[in-house]
Parts: C-alpha cells; sequence; structure tokens
C-alpha cells in the first residue's frame, strides 16, 4: 500500500461558526469534498493556534507530504483512490472546469468584496471574527493583512486600466455575481446536486463559494439578498449539511461502496430465490406421484415407410 494512503490525513483549516463546519471558502470547499469522496480526515481548526503571519491555508498534512490550496489538495486525495468524479463523463468533466472557472471569474471578486471591502460588514462581522479567533499580537495584524490581499486580488482580476479605485469596479463586481448565481440556479434545476445522484467536486466548489454568502450574518449584502431569491441554490445548500455535516444524519457510504452493496444485495437477494425455488421443486417432486416418464413413440423414418409399402 502507498505510504500516504497509509497515513493518516489531517486538514488545518479555518473553524466554523453561522451553521458551517468552516467560514474560508477553500476549507470549505476541501471539507466537503472529503466527505463526498469518502476520504477520512481529522480536521484541526487554526483557531486561536496561529505561529506566523503567513500561514496557509487549507493545509493537508499526510505522512511527510503538505498539500496547500485546495485545488492541490482534491488533486491529491484522487491520487490517494479519494475520486468524487469517478463516474463523470468527459463532457461533464469539462463542464466541472468551465463552472469552476465561472466561479473564480465572476463569484469571488464580490464575496472577497462583501466579506473584506465593504465597510459595514467587515466593521461589524469579518474583522471581529477573524480577530477574535488569531492570539495575541496577530489579533491586530491578520484580519488587515486578509482585507489587503482582498482587495489586492479583485483589483488584479477586476481593475483593468485605467480603473484604480475599488469604486469604480463595484457595479461590475456584484452584476457578474448575480449572473454567476443565476446561472448555477439553472444548471442546478430541481436535482439535489449537479451532476446526478452523487455530489462530485463541482458541488463542492460551489458549497465552498455560496454558503457563507448564504448563512454569514452580514449586516449589508444585496448580493446575500439575491441569493436567497434562488431556492434551489439555498436549498442545495441546506442538503448538503443536513447529509453530510449533520451529527443527526450519518454520513453517506461513499458512491463506489454504495454501488458495491447494493450489487451484492442484489445477488445474494437472487441466490435465495433461486434455493427457494429449488426447495419447492423438490417438495412438489417428492409429494407427486412417481409414474414412469412418458416419451412419444418416435415417428417411422422415411426408409422404414418405403419398405414397409407393398410393391
Amino acid at each position: 500500500m502507498n505510504e500516504n494512503m497509509a497515513a493518516a490525513m489531517e486538514l488545518r483549516c479555518w473553524g466554523g461558526d453561522w451553521g458551517l463546519p468552516s467560514v474560508h471558502t477553500e476549507s470549505l470547499i476541501v471539507l466537503a469534498y472529503a466527505k463526498f469522496s469518502g476520504a477520512k480526515v481529522t480536521v484541526s481548526p487554526i483557531d486561536w493556534t496561529w505561529k506566523t503571519l503567513t500561514a496557509t491555508v487549507p493545509e493537508l498534512l499526510c505522512g511527510d507530504s503538505a498539500v496547500q490550496e485546495a485545488t492541490q489538495i482534491l488533486n491529491f486525495l484522487r491520487k490517494q483512490r479519494f475520486n468524487a468524479d469517478y463516474e463523470l463523463t468527459a463532457r461533464q468533466g469539462a463542464d466541472t472546469m468551465a463552472y469552476i472557472a465561472l466561479l473564480e471569474e465572476k463569484l469571488r471578486p464580490a464575496l472577497l468584496h462583501t466579506f473584506w471591502v465593504d465597510a459595514e460588514n467587515y466593521a461589524n462581522l469579518t474583522r471581529p471574527w477573524f480577530a477574535s479567533r488569531s492570539p495575541f499580537p496577530l489579533n491586530f495584524l491578520v484580519p488587515s493583512r486578509l482585507a489587503n490581499i482582498a482587495l489586492s486580488r479583485i483589483l488584479l482580476t477586476k481593475g483593468e486600466a485605467p480603473l484604480h479605485r475599488i469604486t469604480e469596479v463595484e457595479g461590475k463586481i456584484y452584476s457578474d455575481a448575480k449572473e454567476c448565481l443565476n446561472l448555477l440556479s439553472y444548471r442546478l434545476g430541481t436535482a439535489d446536486y449537479f451532476f446526478g445522484n452523487s455530489p462530485t467536486s463541482l458541488d463542492a466548489f460551489v458549497f465552498g463559494f455560496v454558503a457563507p454568502l448564504y448563512k454569514a450574518s452580514l449586516p449589508s449584502s444585496p448580493l446575500q439578498s439575491h441569493l436567497k431569491q434562488l431556492d434551489n441554490v439555498t436549498r442545495f445548500c441546506d442538503n448538503v449539511l443536513a447529509v453530510y455535516f449533520s451529527s443527526d444524519h450519518p454520513c453517506p457510504t461513499p458512491p463506489v461502496q454504495e454501488t458495491m452493496d447494493a450489487n451484492l444485495q442484489k445477488l445474494t437477494q437472487l441466490v435465495n430465490k433461486e434455493s427457494n425455488l429449488i426447495e419447492k421443486m423438490d417438495d412438489n417432486l417428492r409429494s407427486s406421484p412417481q409414474h414412469k416418464p412418458h416419451r412419444p413413440e418416435p415417428k417411422p423414418s422415411l426408409a422404414s415407410d418405403k419398405s414397409s409399402t407393398p410393391a
């Protein structure tokens, strides 16, 4: 067995709140994918344990390996045979990549702005939350550093020259985000998940992006109001939380095991049915009168017919 497969896996990530296992998008993506794929991961929240200002989360520790960034962690889990996408067709795989790119381009800037740049949300929710979960003296530094990173990232992706101020791109940011949410809602339709009956990596990404916006107690967010009008998307988030993260609901068996168990159950039922049928046939034979088997008289051959015909 691969050494990494045998080693325990530990995920370092931001902790949970607002009814979520983590308030951090990338951490949520990894947590959801681990649940979907059946990977056994020990979660170690970094709250109150920061040692350095430049620590990166989420981070997966497995044996001698330390993997950072959600996409890289998901790739690592796939190599360990924890693959939630194994049933996807090539077309669905391409759609997955396209929708993830859409989330990054259209929705992420609005999420960064909502939590880290919007003055009211930052002062009343985001900054107090992260400051209260960072040890002294990092509690004074972590929120402002994360806010600066968020602002720089928005301007890098949306601030085309000669736009250099965040106020000049806010309208575009939120119109793109609403368009993205509408597309997700249309694609999801009435289904529980985006591809069939089992969640995949796309479901993990959508959950990671959308759930914090849906569940956070934001003082000011037209985007959150827009999201809450998309009943199927909010129902999707509630369903993932109830099925995979609620202590009242045991985590479903991974899809591969489900298929194996279902096939085994069908085979067992078939064998039992055949056994019962054979037993009934034996009983009927024993209870019925025994007669010499009746065989029809053989038809005379054409040659014998000719020999018996008078000349």
